[in-house]
């Protein structure tokens, strides 16, 4: 009986072991770690922490080629799945051969890569449609111009797809006949960044350039747009200035007055969706090669919905 019992007990944890044994591990290959980033980070880690399974970070710090390196140590050490958040989306289609030559499960997160059209099996994208970022965004700031106005364009690194589909929105609403009464004035590429966003804007200013409200790619860009009309004392609580991602900064800005719309991305949705993505491709299950995460127009009218949410 007691052999027997051993036995059993020997079964037994070999049935069980092997998962308890192995969690899986996932790589997160992050482009930066912004304030949205860094929301989007930790939501992977949380919901890798729900799911049973580790996460491990690695920051490129915007560098391409560090960001290649730290995906080619996750391949080395064979991690179960890589999440990447590509620094340059045109670096995708290297990334995607890299990945799945060596048989990893492969999630793109908040970037769309390049080769979208072309990712084979075992690859998916989990974001929110940017080609609804920036019409809702440029929409309502055509709303409060009432169609007639001059505008300036912040716009991302052009290296990111997100940027120019962002900007490509903005030029598509304002063909509309609602919107034909709207000028673009000028464009410059502010890199998502706040300080960027300032002097841009700084510049724009001692230039004297005219102009009616300025629309920014990101919320980053857009505080640091109302940073800059604000020490140039040229800020009224009639500036229109408009945002995306609903960043805790951002809604703060606009609790106070200052920025007039932003749109929601969900950062942690895209890091939960992602994770859950990996973990579905780990376990050989179907899975859309795009995840959607919607895309939701905040304005101070709808603003409390979205405190905390970011």
């Amino acid at each position: 009986m007691k052999k027997l019992l051993i036995a059993a007990a020997v079964s037994s944890a070999a049935l069980v072991s092997p998962m308890a044994a192995h969690a899986q591990k996932v790589g997160l290959a992050m482009s930066g770690l912004d304030t949205f980033l860094t929301i989007l980070k930790n939501g992977t880690m949380e919901a890798g922490k729900k799911a049973g399974a580790t996460v491990q970070v690695e920051d490129a710090g915007n560098d391409v080629g560090k960001q290649l390196s730290q995906i080619q140590n996750m391949i080395a050490q064979k991690y179960d799945a890589i999440i990447v958040n590509p620094v340059d989306t045109d670096a995708s289609p290297k990334i995607t051969k890299m990945v799945t030559e060596a048989g990893i499960p492969l999630v793109y997160v908040n970037r769309k890569p390049v080769d979208f059209e072309k990712l084979p099996k075992g690859v998916a994208f989990v974001a929110s449609d940017e080609k609804v970022s920036g019409t809702l965004q440029t929409q309502e700031v055509c709303r409060l111009l009432k169609g007639k106005g001059q505008v300036l364009v912040l716009m991302g690194e052009l290296s990111n797809e997100a940027a120019r589909t962002r900007t490509k929105d903005i030029e598509e609403v304002i063909a509309t006949k609602e919107c034909s009464g709207i000028k673009i004035v000028d464009k410059r590429e502010g890199a998502w960044d706040r300080t960027k966003g300032q002097d841009i804007t700084t510049n724009w200013l001692s230039s004297g350039v005219k102009f009616d409200a300025i629309i920014a790619n990101n919320d980053e860009m857009a505080i640091g747009a109302i940073n800059a009309l604000k020490a140039a004392k040229k800020w009224t609580p009639a500036s229109i200035v408009a945002g995306i991602d609903a960043t805790p900064d951002a809604l703060a800005s606009m609790k106070a007055g200052d920025l007039k719309v932003t749109v929601f991305q969900n950062a942690a949705g895209q890091g939960s969706g992602a994770v859950e993505a990996a973990i579905k491709l780990i376990k050989k299950q179907p899975v859309e090669r795009f995840v959607n995460i919607p895309f939701e127009l905040v304005t101070p009218a709808n603003l409390s919905k979205y405190s905390g949410k970011n």
